[in-house]
């Protein structure tokens, strides 16, 4: 397992995430209509050109799911039960095709569970930055871990 344990996730850890990933245009519009989003912001590059942005806007649940996913190796990999849920998600700057993003991942709490002795609770903070390092995801995720007693 190269995921850490609830014991070997210690608050204040920070994870400078090696795995970048640039968007394609390809990622956005099959995670698009494979969660049947027909946003045309997302897909319609002349509705896109027309807007603000003047350009087609990411998926914003494409790049939290991205944010997540590249933390995964070096948190979670083989060692969480699953999600609890989000508190805080937010999107300060908007993806674009071609952005390459970046993932830091801070340990801010944990506790152990008050009805199961096998696994814990941590909360991550997961900021994603693009290449020119605007934020442009944050997240505060609450995972289920399992604890070293569990897999002895």
């Amino acid at each position: 397992m190269a995921g850490k344990t609830f014991e070997g996730l210690e608050v204040g850890a920070v994870f400078e995430h090696d795995i970048r990933r640039t968007v394609t245009e390809t990622d956005n519009l099959l995670f698009s209509a494979m969660t049947h989003n027909p946003q045309p912001l997302h897909i319609d590059a002349e509705f896109a050109r027309a807007t603000q942005h003047g350009q087609i806007v990411v998926n914003s649940l494409y790049t939290l799911g991205l944010v997540i996913g590249i933390s995964v190796a070096e948190t979670t990999l083989g060692t969480t039960i699953g999600n609890l849920g989000m508190e805080k998600v937010e999107f300060p700057n908007p993806v674009f095709i071609g952005d390459t993003i970046s993932v830091t991942t801070t340990v801010k709490e944990k506790r152990e569970s008050k009805s199961k002795p096998d696994r814990g609770i941590v909360w991550f903070e997961h900021i994603g930055r693009n290449q020119r390092g605007e934020e442009v995801c944050q997240c505060l995720r609450k995972g289920m871990m399992i604890r070293e007693m569990a897999i002895e």
